[in-house]
């Protein structure tokens, strides 16, 4: 094969897309979300998650997408392992015989669905309670991190925002776990 026509070749772009989607995971789950956390302000580390994590989510959603569509057994296959009515949608299910493709079908569609989850759901509602919590913060001259005591609408605030964080960080790990597993499969497949 040569150079050239690697390029041309869907699974370099499969390569490259589990790249980003794993390293970008990583990278923001495990390091710029710390690191920015620790440093800055708790204003402007809200301001900056508000700003990063929308486009972060939809990476999560779209990448896996790409996965799908540059898989070596081609999306239609792979769609047909994870119908989610349980039932055959083409006739390639009738004869699928490879655990991996079922495998890879599943690990997908579990990075793209926590994707879309943290982008659609989880992640404006959370957007939405943090601007909540700073407008209950000029009612109630304190900050919502401050120490206790606080107004019952900033403990309802603070106790909302605590549990659509912990969805958002619960949804983002299965991501990862996914991620991490796929390499695996991935690895499978290599042959030198």
């Amino acid at each position: 094969m040569s150079s050239l026509s690697t390029f041309t070749n869907p699974i370099t772009y499969h390569i490259l897309s589990y790249g980003v989607l794993l390293g970008s995971t990583l990278y923001q789950s495990f390091l710029a979300g710390i690191i920015a956390f620790r440093v800055l302000p708790r204003p402007q580390f809200s301001t900056l998650q508000q700003h990063t994590f929308p486009v972060y989510f939809l990476l999560q959603t779209i990448v896996p997408a790409l996965l799908l569509l540059t898989h070596p057994s081609g999306p239609a296959k792979l769609l047909s392992y994870i119908n989610p009515l349980g039932a055959p949608s083409s006739p390639s299910y009738l004869n699928a015989t490879s655990p991996t493709e079922k495998l890879s079908a599943v690990l997908i569609a579990i990075m793209f669905i926590s994707g879309l989850v943290n982008w659609w759901v989880v992640g404006p509602a959370t957007t939405k309670t943090m601007r909540e919590r700073k407008h209950q913060e000029t009612r109630d001259g304190k900050k919502s991190y401050d120490a206790p005591p606080h107004s019952k609408e900033m403990q309802a605030l603070n106790k909302k925002f605590g549990m659509l964080h912990g969805v958002s960080s619960l949804v983002n790990l299965v991501a990862v776990v996914a991620e991490v597993w796929y390499a695996g499969v991935l690895g499978e497949g290599l042959r030198f």
